[in-house]
């Protein structure tokens, strides 16, 4: 069984250990409920360094007061068989004591000014403020030469990016394609939330994120794009919180430029879910 460790003693033991050794580490940061995009992590990392390391802590800081924390789903026993078979080597397991000793309402927060306040910073205040808080803390507990994040939370992986250049960790990031279903549908540990109706209807998000990146291509402005798939997505029964295009670093789009991202959150029913596409409007490949 891989090996797993709650106590940040014994976590800094075995990374020690592998430090004076001359192991390089990777990370691979998740809240647990683990599927296949989260084994992606692990693989891609993998290739980059000697051991893997995972974390798995459903973070408080990140939740509002309205989400869904207490039900949001913790398999740990179901997530550290996973991660064995994915190639992980060690498990951190933290409490919220162990992630946060001084209390919760004595932590101290990293705020990521400007890039945090649009999109599902805008709908989750506060949200990013958790991220970037759990994530600089993970990053000192494990001291990872690289880490490991998915494309699917494009904002999210830019607040980070943000996080690494302005207070200079030594990390290295690895971003990850989007792990999608066989009908398109990004995968998400919310997605067991969906009955098999909701279900159904999910993958239109992903498609009418398609379909506007069709539209601009063929000489739509942003706002018939983005309003035409947001009319699609009520139509099928979505209640939309944003769809949006900006350029690829988040900033706003200006008409003309080359890339673009298109960005979307949308429920249904208690579900929330978000996706994102990266394109060029002349149809060459994307930049990374």
């Amino acid at each position: 069984m891989i090996e797993t460790v709650d106590t940040l003693p014994a976590l800094r033991a075995r990374i020690s250990e592998w430090k004076r050794a001359g192991l390089r580490i990777g990370l691979v940061p998740t809240m647990g409920n683990l599927h296949a995009g989260h084994f992606s992590l692990v693989e891609a990392v993998r290739q980059r360094v000697d051991r893997v390391v995972a974390s798995v802590f459903v973070n408080p800081t990140q939740f509002g007061p309205n989400e869904d924390f207490a039900r949001y789903p913790r398999t740990p026993e179901q997530d550290a068989r996973g991660l064995e078979a994915a190639g992980c080597d060690l498990l951190w397991l933290p409490s919220v004591e162990a992630m946060y000793p001084l209390g919760l309402h004595n932590t101290v927060t990293v705020r990521v000014p400007g890039i945090t306040e649009i999109l599902d910073g805008a709908h989750r205040p506060g949200h990013f403020d958790g991220v970037a808080t759990v994530v600089s803390r993970l990053f000192n507990q494990v001291q990872p030469d690289v880490a490991a994040f998915g494309r699917k939370d494009y904002q999210q992986l830019a607040v980070i990016a943000h996080l690494v250049a302005d207070l200079a960790f030594p990390v290295e990031l690895l971003p990850v394609e989007i792990a999608r279903d066989t009908d398109g549908l990004a995968l998400s540990s919310r997605n067991q939330y969906l009955d098999a109706d909701a279900r159904a209807r999910a993958p239109a998000l992903g498609a009418a994120l398609r379909a506007l990146r069709e539209s601009m291509r063929a000489g739509a402005d942003v706002d018939a794009a983005t309003g035409a798939a947001k009319a699609t997505l009520r139509q099928a029964g979505f209640e939309v919180d944003y769809v949006e295009v900006h350029a690829p670093d988040l900033s706003p789009f200006v008409e003309g430029q080359g890339a673009a991202v298109a960005l979307a959150a949308a429920r249904l029913g208690a579900t929330r879910l978000i996706d994102n596409l990266e394109f060029s409007l002349d149809g060459s490949p994307t930049a990374r």
